[in-house]
């Protein structure tokens, strides 16, 4: 059994890192700054893909794939984007390896350098622009809305598993339209697909909102956001979704004929989530046993466990097991029946708690006698005990109940922790004391947003659409402000 984690209150960080070390989540590769993810993490990452992926076909995008390797050249031709990404980016200058005549060891070979370097893909807008390009002459050909699900590099020194990664899984919308209108519309329909994922499927409220210009999508006009609090008070930016303007287009002379016969630049979108989410729900919902999981992303929803003591009591419980199971699968509940006799129950147990099953079921023989079992749900760590009989229907009432409760539990403490403040004592003084979003009042200049930054280290995480307009002053240079903007510290 995985040992005893450190609690969140002793040290979040190494909270983390154990649960999901133990958890059988991932683990650091050989590779610096990579990660392996593991078949229980890669199956809660699976589960993640699949519901987005049937999400954006519903919303008349389809899949394609474009090269991992883009041509230097190309990243040169948007200005802002090359310099957003240019310290982050990983090169290849060569094409071959040999053996060394003298000491046998592999070597990069001199003689094969590449003519122009590429660039491993940190982001496709360049490559896929350049395509694009070929592929739009008329207001015919448009729309394009185009997702790729890929992995992306990007040099980190200081990693995190899941949540800061050298290498990352994610997926990339880019669209291309023929009117400005149509492309922030589509910028602003997949930031709201983004926040119905994460509060129906992860049961992760969201705030939805806009960055600041410092804080915008390298190449970017605006940049939309879905911000989440995670239990130790600092904020997660949990997907992107950006209005490129003619930006690309411009740079890789994409233009189409409109119905007139003018030739006009086209308008473009691109938007994404990556494998963070896996640390956004780890960081939402578990607790010091181990992970929760709302039961819509877990790989496992429901596990039975026997409790016997001969092979004979085994064989009838895993009978009256496999009923239930095959009643629970008909309705799309995802079950294991675990007959494992290397392990004790106790240990089942645990281990099913560590990895935040939503549901589990023990049954021993007294329970097969009363054609019962016991019922115990990991959030609430409750336990009942229910008739076999019509259980099926129980359960899967009980596990849309805690998934709701998921959501209202981490909703109560995001509301617990956002705090309107009006002076900046104030805000520092809630800052290091209770964390959370601290609602103020900003003067809108990038100047007073970096010097907070760097006396607090907390940073603008969005201005939310919802924010009302009212007079006010800024928190730290007294100037005027009509709305107010949410501060947080940050992953």
């Amino acid at each position: 059994m995985a040992n005893k984690l450190t609690s969140r209150a002793e040290d979040y960080s190494k909270w983390y890192n154990e649960l999901v070390m133990q958890a059988d989540l991932a683990q650091h590769s050989e590779v610096k700054g990579c990660m392996v993810i593991k078949p229980y993490g890669y199956a809660i990452w699976e589960n993640m893909r699949d519901v987005l992926d049937k999400m954006f076909k519903e919303t008349g995008h389809q899949n394609a794939y474009f090269p991992l390797f883009i041509p230097k050249s190309y990243m040169s031709k948007e200005a802002k984007h090359v310099e957003g990404f240019a310290k982050e980016c990983a090169v290849v200058t060569h094409y071959r390896l040999k053996t060394d005549e003298l000491t046998g060891e592999v070597v990069v070979d001199p003689d094969a350098k590449l003519e122009e370097e590429l660039i491993v893909r940190p982001t496709s807008e360049t490559i896929i622009w350049n395509t694009y390009r070929n592929w739009i002459q008329s207001y015919r050909d448009l729309p394009i809305l185009i997702n790729q699900w890929a992995n992306v590099v990007r040099w980190e020194m200081r990693t995190r598993l899941f949540l800061r990664t050298a290498e990352f899984l994610w997926q990339e919308g880019h669209t291309a339209h023929a009117t400005k209108a149509e492309a922030i519309e589509e910028s602003e329909k997949m930031l709201h697909v983004y926040a119905k994922f994460a509060e129906e499927w992860m049961a992760m409220p969201v705030i939805r909102g806009v960055k600041s210009e410092s804080e915008r999508f390298a190449g970017a006009e605006d940049t939309y956001c879905i911000e989440a609090l995670m239990q130790d008070g600092k904020a997660l930016q949990a997907g992107t979704s950006h209005f490129l303007g003619q930006n690309f287009a411009k740079a890789f002379d994409v233009k189409f004929a409109d119905k007139t016969g003018k030739m006009e630049y086209v308008w473009a979108s691109s938007w994404g989530v990556s494998t963070r989410l896996m640390g956004a729900l780890i960081m939402t919902h578990s607790d010091d046993e181990g992970l929760v999981l709302p039961p819509k992303l877990a790989p496992i929803q429901v596990v039975m466990v026997p409790i016997y003591k001969n092979d004979e009591q085994l064989a009838a419980l895993a009978a009256k097991m496999d009923e239930l199971s095959a009643k629970l699968t008909a309705k799309g509940i995802r079950v294991k029946v675990d007959l494992d006799d290397t392990k004790k129950p106790g240990w089942k147990f645990a281990e099913y708690e560590l990895k935040g099953v939503p549901v589990r079921i023990a049954m021993g023989p007294r329970d097969l006698e009363n054609g019962s079992i016991e019922v115990a749900r990991r959030d609430t760590k409750e336990k009942m005990a229910l008739q076999m009989e019509g259980a099926e229907e129980v359960i899967e009432a009980l596990l849309n109940k805690i998934q709701e409760n998921l959501f209202l539990r981490s909703s109560e403490f995001r509301t617990n922790h956002t705090t309107e403040v009006n002076d900046y004592d104030e805000f520092k003084q809630v800052l290091n004391s209770k964390g959370g979003f601290v609602s103020a009042h900003w003067d809108g200049t990038a100047e007073t947003e970096e010097k907070i930054k760097q006396e607090t280290k907390a940073t603008i995480r969005c201005i939310p659409l919802d924010a009302k307009e009212e007079e006010g002053k800024c928190i730290y240079t007294g100037a005027p402000s009509s709305k107010r903007v949410l501060f947080a510290k940050a992953y």
